[in-house]
């Protein structure tokens, strides 16, 4: 089975041509175009008007590398939520008009369980704890009981979101990350900051604010160091607890912070202790890329999940846990 599958839900317009011959995840083809600034942050107007221009060149070059046309691709697959709603209109809108215009099905997935199933198909884990830390999502999830199950989730911004804003206000551009996470290292003293954890649950507003108003009276790198090492400690200390409750032995990272070498010494000293093993996919899999809906499409579709295209809204808030999952 090939799948052509679509990305739009944040700052990147992707399609990704996947085969599952052998019963593996083949990658025929991963394409993609991302809004990058100088300075500030993410306007939902220019992301749609981006996707517009990008998403027709995109499938172009998809299509090309892979060596396919639409005539051989068997299904579209779309992420359908959750994410911004401008930016997941144009995926929506282009996986429409391709499965209508080519007599294909259609089927909307959900980009936060798009991560955890290429996590898995893409390295050696079969039931983990995932530790998904994104722009707009920090999720500490697990398969339980038909669902992936939220141990534990952000209750305010996500994780990626943190570190965006707060190297905004040190003047760096968009993505701040990999600059911040360069800068975790060169730091040589912690910087008293919050530390947020509500049971599973964690917090980083106030982590933020207090970043944000030591700037110009501290160093930057130990500003970046502290900010990071609470930041990655809060994770650290959920995912240890859900592995002590599950009794897992995996833990799974992905998501675009998951290209943090800070966060993978961190995850990965919290595993050792605990006779845990850490799984990292390869980096271009962790970022928002067609890869997620393409496989989780195929995923799904081989279980029996069919879609009408009258049902298929995106859905800004839709949670990982209320996708129903028949596969596993």
């Amino acid at each position: 089975m090939i799948c052509c599958g679509i990305e739009s839900t944040a700052h990147t317009i992707s399609v990704a041509i996947v085969s599952d011959k052998g019963g593996k995840c083949n990658i025929l083809a991963n394409e993609k175009h991302s809004v990058v600034t100088e300075e500030g942050g993410l306007i939902p107007r220019e992301l749609r008007q981006h996707h517009q221009k990008y998403a027709v060149p995109v499938l172009k070059s998809a299509l090309k590398k892979a060596k396919v046309k639409l005539k051989d691709i068997d299904l579209i697959a779309f992420s359908i939520g959750p994410g911004i709603g401008a930016s997941l209109g144009v995926g929506a809108v282009v996986a429409r008009t391709l499965a209508l215009a080519n007599g294909k099905p259609l089927l909307g997935v959900n980009h936060c369980v798009g991560h955890v199933e290429i996590g898995k198909a893409l390295t050696d884990c079969k039931d983990p704890i995932v530790v998904y830390v994104s722009g707009a999502n920090t999720q500490i999830i697990g398969y339980e009981k038909g669902r992936y199950r939220v141990y534990g989730e952000t209750l305010d911004i996500g994780l990626g979101n943190l570190l965006d804003v707060f190297g905004r206000k040190l003047g760096l551009g968009f993505p701040a990350g990999p600059v911040l996470d360069k800068m975790y290292f060169e730091g040589k003293k912690y910087v008293e900051l919050p530390y947020t954890v509500k049971g599973m649950d964690l917090a980083f507003s106030g982590l933020q604010t207090a970043a944000v108003q030591k700037i110009g009276k501290e160093k930057k790198e130990d500003l970046a160091y502290s900010l990071l090492h609470n930041a990655f400690a809060m994770v650290a200390e959920v995912a240890e607890r859900a592995l002590a409750h599950t009794e897992k032995k995996e833990l799974l990272l992905t998501g675009g912070v998951a290209a943090s070498k800070g966060m993978r010494e961190m995850l990965g000293k919290m595993c050792e202790d605990r006779g845990a093993r850490l799984f990292v996919p390869p980096f271009e899999a962790c970022l928002d890329n067609g890869l997620l809906p393409a496989w989780l499409g195929i995923v799904e579709f081989k279980a029996g999940n069919r879609m009408n295209v009258e049902d298929s809204a995106v859905d800004q808030r839709q949670r990982t846990d209320s996708v129903d999952v028949n596969w596993v």
